[in-house]
């Protein structure tokens, strides 16, 4: 038998739902035929499955130790290897979301079984750090909420509850919070300007490319809006506001107008990047997602309503700016 207490973190989704997260392994049959035979039940009555869950709710599991075992899908356990100095820093925190800060050559999620991603990372660190236990991550497993290419640095946000991921969910989808990256192309960009057009992806290739129009079927429509920072060695600095958010967008709709980003190994030039990489021993391309602002109306976090969150750049953007001569924002 097994008594689990519902507490805010997973409160707000159906019992059904829960059940499917916290024994991942078992057939959605199973379960329903333990709440019709009273195996499993809420606040010590029959249940459907249907009902929603609030804090205080009590499921019993009227099951055997090896039922429960063979059922649960495994968390990240403490002490699995991961370091204990995560190689992210942490922006923000709360009790519903984290406010992260990516580096380069990491994945945000994974690609492949054996991947080891920013996901990973977070949870083994929630952890070793006593922040949450490997219980409550079986409960309600937090979850990146956005992704940042694996060369991109920059703002990843993450919800550690059910509410956090429903919000930040919401917000990212409707478009309501402001996004903006910072990336050194080539070329002398001398006015801001937003752009328009056509996005279409080469599943094949993992490779987009922009058109002017609407011409071609399944093409998604994009817009991106940057404005000049500085300007050295060739290069630009732009600050980008990603109106739109699809795959490749930035690196792609900047290369179709002629300033790719520097150190991008599909969209960029190889013998600018080889120069890059002797000079500057650069790796990858020099993209940063540098400020995530909050929506101030209708804020699923009240508490954090119209708040910017910045990420400084790394050194390796860093370094190449300052080689270049041009100033790196914020200092």
């Amino acid at each position: 038998m097994k008594t689990i207490e519902i507490t805010e973190r997973e409160a707000g989704q159906r019992l059904d739902k829960f059940l499917g997260k916290y024994m991942s392994l078992a057939p959605k049959s199973f379960f329903y035929k333990m709440l019709r035979k009273k195996n499993i039940v809420l606040n010590g009555k029959k249940a459907e499955g249907s009902e929603r869950l609030t804090a205080g709710d009590c499921l019993t599991l009227y099951l055997a130790e090896e039922t429960i075992g063979k059922f649960t899908g495994g968390c990240v356990p403490a002490g699995s290897g991961f370091p204990k100095k995560p190689p992210f820093s942490l922006l923000y925190e709360d009790e519903n979301i984290l406010v992260l800060n990516k580096p380069w050559g990491m994945l945000t999620q994974k690609a492949k079984p054996d991947d080891v991603s920013l996901n990973e990372h977070m949870i083994a660190w929630l952890v070793d750090t006593g922040r949450m236990t490997e219980e409550q991550i079986r409960l309600q497993k937090p979850s990146v909420c956005n992704r940042l290419d694996r060369n991109t640095s920059g703002i990843v946000l993450a919800g550690i509850s059910l509410k956090g991921l429903q919000g930040l969910s919401r917000i990212l989808k409707d478009r309501t919070a402001e996004k903006r990256y910072y990336a050194l192309v080539w070329g002398h960009v001398r006015e801001a300007r937003q752009l328009k057009g056509y996005l279409v992806k080469d599943t094949k290739t993992n490779q987009v490319q922009v058109f002017s129009s609407e011409t071609i079927e399944d093409a998604s429509y994009i817009e991106t809006a940057y404005r000049p920072l500085g300007y050295g060695g060739g290069c630009t600095l732009l600050e980008i506001h990603l109106i739109t958010g699809r795959s490749h967008q930035i690196r792609a709709h900047l290369k179709a107008e002629g300033h790719f980003v520097i150190g991008d190994p599909k969209y960029g030039r190889q013998e600018v990047n080889r120069e890059f990489s002797g000079k500057f021993g650069l790796k990858g391309q020099l993209l940063h997602a540098g400020t995530f602002a909050m929506p101030a109306e209708n804020c699923p976090f009240p508490q954090l309503a119209g708040r910017k969150f910045t990420a400084p750049l790394e050194p390796r953007f860093v370094k190449v700016l300052n080689g270049l001569g041009i100033a790196v924002p914020g200092e």
